[in-house]
């Protein structure tokens, strides 16, 4: 039945959509369950409002027809009702709030002491028993009603890449910290959305391998203040503030200057080329907490509306923080719920995103009575027919009780693996280094071999065998922490420029600058820095699971020795793409074995299928030890045992083509000395890659025996 002038609103979708009887003004629903009343307040250019209260009352959330909200109109809400912070009651019609679901913002917040919901001093220090009567209309961000997009910039499922979980490989990387330096995009576009899609990028991604570029966060956020007050800002971008919004600052001059709608299409056609390019876009999410912190923090969003509702809290009604930033959304509410996934279904329908890694995921997973596999949200991800298809990859943990969970999250999640990360890099590092200055503890009954052999072959002992050999993400680094070339010069982390004199970052990278912190141009030292590098690339990705490379890592990017550049948008952070001899060699090398990688489909098998085991058996796995015998149980605990061989079978199968895959064999000498290796039998094996430089092309024999040099990771195929 087509809608009338006479047509009511509805309490849903939560947000603002247009009039149901067409005309120009807009319907708008918003959750305050504890308020008393809401008004929506559209502002003019001169900073008049017109004021409408929403008239309906339906399950806490107030709707309402809105006349003056047509498209391009700015607004705010303002709540009234009780005041009574202990019990998570904020109502204060002084503070003007953006709606949760604006789907364009304009304003920037401003440290004054009127942007929150209380009285404070000087040194922003509030008494929250005194509500602020002070309007704080001029200093926070406002939602703009946006018009529908243009057809030609609708996302159209036929145009998604959609690459198989087997054929992945993710990129993390910021979008102005990847093209802000990039010689090779157009100076208009650099460090915006419009850069990551320009053809320098595209060229990059598509000759290294990626298929999956995965931004740090781009829904629109705000800098904390204590960041203010030392003259930083929050580069990273995990402190959300709208989370419906692209940042705005990440679009070009030009789509700024036009306003909401030019950025949101910016950041459209940026997507759309990506996939016309073959790469899909995921975005990390930040749905844990937002950017209003702790309990005295400002008034700009959740908390002026209905933050009992909203944030977490204890048994005993006190705010709760598993976060770590502040605050900590409730999902164990099923308006959080719902919050969540209209946001997500949003990204994916709306601007074609290809899926999510949600950051500290645990806490998106905690009932009352703590983390649960079964939530109704991961339930519901799991269901959802906008969402299905798309890829949805987990940060197992938060700092809360019982925060770490790597191994438990249930499919379709795949999950950052950490215990990949810290395993390959005690490997070819920390225990390394103990071994290069003679000491042995650190690899005490092989634990350092037993512990790689079982990162490489999946993690079988953190994963379901059921969700199959791909549910972990693998991973060296990550923005947060060292670079890959961090991890071989620095011993320490040097945060300083950070300003919270070096007492913010890990204190444990298990990194090893090759006996000198920092740069101090001696040859031999950065060939022995670019050997360690090679090995942990070869290590990534040559295992099982999802390879996730970190921006610049390819080519040795640094950031002097900055473990927790969350707050550098300057040079430390962003991509320096003028690359010196050896980081164009390392280049080089990380395309091959991406190239490798791709090529050899025993390396990207999922574990599905018929005939595969019901629990892991790895029949496709042989292990051996330098002379070429099988490794038994007493050899696995050798603490001494540095070299390892192991075939990844094909077993005769034939690709599509009818053509027999090639088996793969690869040799590990993580010691000191250099090792002569028996290959084991099954035919003649052709060397294809070496972290250390070797000529040798010609294949060898099976049961014959090559020299591996110190530190070193060779690969070969069948012949």
């Amino acid at each position: 039945m087509p809608a009338t002038a006479s047509t009511p609103p509805l309490p849903h979708p939560l947000g603002v959509v247009a009039a149901r009887d067409g005309s120009p003004g807009a319907d708008v629903a918003v959750l305050a369950a504890h308020a008393d009343a809401v008004e929506v307040c559209v502002l003019g250019p001169d900073g008049t409002e017109v004021r409408t209260r929403l008239p309906h009352l339906d399950n806490g959330v107030w709707f309402g027809r809105v006349p003056a909200l047509t498209v391009g109109a700015r607004y705010g809400l303002r709540t009234h009702g009780r005041w009574d912070p202990e019990l998570g009651l904020r109502h204060n019609p002084a503070k003007l709030l953006l709606d949760p679901h604006a789907r364009g913002i304009v304003g920037q917040i401003a440290l004054t002491p009127e942007i929150y919901g209380h009285r404070v001093d000087a040194e922003l220090r509030g008494d929250l028993t005194v509500p602020d009567d002070r309007d704080s209309a001029p200093f926070v961000p406002l939602g703009v009603r946006l018009a529908p997009p243009s057809a030609d910039l609708r996302p159209r499922e036929d145009e998604r890449p959609r690459v198989p979980w087997s054929d992945t490989v993710v990129y993390e990387a910021h979008v102005k910290g990847l093209t802000v330096r990039h010689p090779g995009v157009p100076e208009a576009q650099r460090g915006t959305y419009a850069g990551l899609a320009s053809p320098a990028v595209v060229e990059h991604l598509h000759a290294l391998g990626v298929t999956s570029l995965e931004l740090l966060p781009m829904q629109a956020f705000a800098s904390e203040i204590a960041l203010r007050r030392r003259g930083l800002v929050n580069y990273w971008g995990y402190n959300t503030l709208a989370f419906d919004a692209p940042h705005p600052t990440y679009a070009t001059e030009a789509a700024r200057r036009a306003g909401p709608e030019a950025v949101r299409d910016e950041f459209r056609a940026a997507v759309a080329a990506l996939h016309e390019a073959g790469i899909e876009v995921l975005l990390d999410v930040v749905y844990n907490h937002t950017c209003e912190e702790g309990p005295d923090g400002p008034h700009l969003s959740f908390r002026g509306l209905d933050e009992a509702t909203y944030y977490l809290r204890d048994a005993g009604g006190r705010p709760l923080d598993v976060t770590g930033c502040g605050n900590s959304l409730d999902f164990s509410h099923p308006r959080v719920v719902q919050f969540a996934l209209d946001s997500l279904r949003h990204w994916v329908s709306d601007y074609g995103v290809d899926g999510f890694r949600f950051d500290l995921m645990t806490t998106l997973a905690r009932t009352r009575d703590g983390f649960s596999p079964d939530h109704p949200f991961l339930v519901a991800l799991a269901a959802d027919p906008v969402l299905a298809g798309t890829k949805l990859v987990a940060e197992p943990w938060d700092v809360g009780p019982y925060g770490w969970r790597t191994g438990q999250f249930p499919a379709p999640l795949h999950e950052w693996n950490d215990r990949f990360r810290d395993s390959v890099r005690r490997f070819w590092l920390t225990d390394a280094r103990e071994i290069a200055a003679g000491h042995h503890a650190p690899v005490a009954a092989g634990r350092g071999l037993r512990d790689f052999a079982t990162r490489f072959a999946g993690s079988a002992d953190t994963f379901d065998v059921a969700r199959g050999r791909l549910a972990g993400v693998n991973f060296v680094t990550a923005h947060d922490g060292f670079t890959l070339a961090d991890l071989t010069a620095y011993d320490r982390k040097h945060n300083e420029a950070n300003g919270e004199n070096n007492r913010d970052g890990s204190d444990s990278d298990t990194s090893w600058n090759h006996g000198y912190e920092g740069v101090d141009g001696d040859v031999a030292r950065a060939r022995a820095r670019g050997v360690s590098q090679r090995n942990l690339l070869a290590s990534l990705i040559l295992s099982t699971g999802v390879p996730m490379l970190t921006a610049g890592d390819e080519f040795a990017r640094t950031q002097g020795g900055n473990n927790n550049a969350y707050c550098q948008d300057n040079e430390i952070s962003w991509v320096d793409w003028e690359l010196d001899d050896e980081q164009r060699s390392l280049l080089e090398d990380t395309r091959a074995l991406l190239g490798l990688r791709r090529e050899l489909a025993v390396l990207r098998e999922a574990g599905h299928g018929p005939g595969v085991p019901p629990r892991e058996q790895r029949t496709d796995l042989s292990w051996f030890g330098a002379d070429g015998a099988p490794m038994g149980v007493d050899r696995w605990h050798e603490a001494d045992r540095r070299t390892l061989v192991v075939v990844v079978d094909a077993g005769g199968r034939l690709d599509a083509d009818g053509v027999p895959l090639a088996s793969v064999l690869v040799v590990v000498n993580a010691g000191a000395e250099a090792a002569e290796v028996v290959l084991p039998a099954g035919g003649a094996w052709r060397p294809r890659w070496s972290s250390v430089a070797d000529r040798r092309s010609r294949p060898v024999a099976a049961g014959r025996g090559v020299r591996v040099a110190p530190w070193c990771l060779r690969v070969f195929t069948s012949v």
